[in-house]
């Protein structure tokens, strides 16, 4: 299986990327320990690093790292903004 993106979230990405004031190779996602179930989120612009699975194309990429992709595998990342929020 693998990560997918909508539109949005894709187009959210390269403006973040664009933005950016170091190269980035995309949105890496994470899970980390804390939290009300002990497992959240963690999402940061970053590189690519040894072992990470990249997932994405037309200049919008979803890096995850092994342990993490275990949690993710079959997620589709989304973005949608509001009046009152925003955010993936």
């Amino acid at each position: 299986m693998a990560i997918t993106m909508t539109e949005g979230a894709a187009a959210k990405i390269r403006e973040l990327m664009a933005a950016s004031d170091q190269p980035v190779a995309g949105l890496r996602v994470k899970i980390v320990g804390g939290g009300c179930s002990g497992l959240q989120y963690k999402m940061d612009l970053d590189s690519e690093r040894a072992g990470d699975k990249v997932f994405g194309g037309e200049g919008a990429a979803v890096i995850v790292d092994r342990k993490s992709f275990l949690y993710l595998n079959g997620t589709e990342l989304d973005y949608g903004e509001s009046l009152m929020e925003s955010g993936f």
